[in-house]
């Protein structure tokens, strides 16, 4: 591929990034201060700035622009960073799968253009709109369901193996907690500072023995 479809390719899709973007701010905002039923399709696209079939070739409604893409793609070069793995487990995790998981995670927020004030607008919208709550966990769980088995995939392991089940569970929370701090209001934190602080944290309560009694009985 030349330099210039390359660029051409990156610019086109970071236009329908940012016109995604505009359409679920403006969305987030009229849901905050008027509820879902309060505003039309044609209010959205008329302060976005874009026709009513612009609209519905990014969303299916106006829910669907209120929780926002967030199944956009994730950068490739990061995607096939993290599933070159030089050294698979043989029926086990590898021992590269935990700092695997630290950069991909790091190169994925830092190129986001989620910003605070997206995350902030999201919850306003929740909490004038509460039956979104049970649209975001859903969501929610199709994301960890695709994260295990991105994880599988890299390991050679099938998705249900119990190692990849809680490596997606713990790493999950561990990032859930992450973001909730660095979307906080007033944090200065790196993403990646915060992030490493909270694996070595949870690393040094799993590298504790396990002695477990025996069960006499």
């Amino acid at each position: 591929m030349s330099n210039s479809a390359t660029f051409d390719g990156g610019l086109r899709e970071r236009k329908r990034a940012a016109t995604r973007k505009a359409i679920t701010a403006v969305a987030r905002s009229l849901t905050a201060s008027r509820g879902l039923n309060g505003y039309t399709v044609e209010e959205v696209c008329e302060e976005a700035g874009i026709s009513r079939r612009t609209f519905f070739n990014y969303f299916h409604s106006k829910e669907d622009a209120v929780v926002g893409s967030f199944s956009d793609e994730l950068p490739q070069d990061a995607l096939e960073a993290f599933t070159a793995n030089p050294a698979p487990g043989n029926g086990t995790i590898s021992a590269s799968l935990l700092a695997a998981l630290f950069e991909f995670t790091v190169t994925v927020m830092e190129r986001s253009t989620v910003s605070p004030e997206d995350i902030r607008q999201l919850i306003a919208a929740i909490s004038a709109e509460p039956q979104l709550l049970s649209r975001m966990t859903a969501e929610g769980e199709v994301r960890e369901r695709q994260f295990a088995e991105l994880i599988a995939s890299r390991e050679g392991l099938p998705a249900d193996h119990p190692e990849i089940i809680m490596a997606a569970t713990v790493f999950g929370a561990v990032t859930k907690k992450t973001n909730q701090v660095f979307f906080s209001k007033g944090n200065r934190r790196p993403y990646r500072e915060l992030l490493e602080e909270n694996l070595h944290a949870v690393r040094a309560l799993f590298s504790q023995p396990l002695d477990i009694p025996e069960d006499n009985s």
